[in-house]
């Protein structure tokens, strides 16, 4: 039976939430104990972000499919996998989870509710590891659902672990964790002005890499309807 909608918008706040206080207050507490060592304090964040993923999409994703992320939301629903009327409540439980998951690492770590970043990440570098990212994240999503579902968050948390390392943006691949993160004066933080094109680039290799599964595997639809997720990592660059 399929689940009702306000469960599956609800497990999509919670999920995305509990991803953002991963991100953020795993990079929080490894910035505080790394002493300066910024690449231990990001192999720390890796590991942290990693293993919440493989969680986080085992609990949620039999409840809402476990996007945790606007761009597999909206290209699941231009494959016909989530209806276009119930894509905006997907939207606003992913936003607003993220910025509950902001605000609820910095009461754990005893900081303002909202700290505007400083962080900058700018650049054509910085943009396009965001579309290489995302492009590598969809398409691990869409092989493995479509292939072998069971292995979907232990492909996502592996990727997204390596992600963290290969690119020069430390793979944010998720808007709602990007807008999420320029609240957070933090390890994790980016500056607002750096948002929105980290968000155009990810849309662009989302769908870059829908369009791809399309040719790869013609006839089948490459629909989100076992278990897909997103992450959101931290990290300096």
């Amino acid at each position: 039976m399929r689940v009702s909608l306000a469960r599956r918008v609800v497990a999509e706040y919670v999920g995305t939430a509990f991803l953002v206080a991963a991100v953020i207050g795993s990079g929080i507490m490894g910035d505080r104990l790394a002493n300066g060592n910024v690449a231990l304090a990001l192999l720390a964040n890796t590991v942290a972000t990693g293993a919440a993923l493989v969680a986080l999409i085992i609990a949620f994703g039999p409840v809402s499919g476990a996007h945790l992320n606007p761009v597999v939301s909206l290209m699941d629903a231009l494959e016909g996998g989530l209806p276009w009327a119930e894509t905006p409540h997907y939207l606003a439980g992913q936003f607003l989870g993220g910025i509950t998951g902001a605000v609820a690492a910095h009461g754990m770590f005893g900081l303002s509710m909202i700290s505007l970043s400083a962080h900058a990440r700018s650049g054509s570098a910085q943009v396009f590891s965001e579309f290489v990212a995302t492009f590598g994240l969809m398409c691990v999503i869409w092989g493995a659902s479509r292939h072998r579902s069971s292995a979907v968050p232990f492909a996502v948390g592996a990727y997204i672990t390596a992600a963290y390392w290969f690119t020069a943006s430390t793979s944010f691949a998720n808007p709602a964790v990007t807008i999420a993160r320029c609240l957070s004066d933090t390890f994790a933080g980016i500056r607002p002005r750096d948002v929105p094109w980290f968000v155009v680039a990810q849309l662009l290799g989302g769908f870059a890499a829908t369009l791809l599964f399309r040719w790869l595997v013609p006839g089948l639809p490459a629909r989100a309807k076992d278990v897909l997720v997103v992450h959101g990592s931290a990290s300096e660059n």
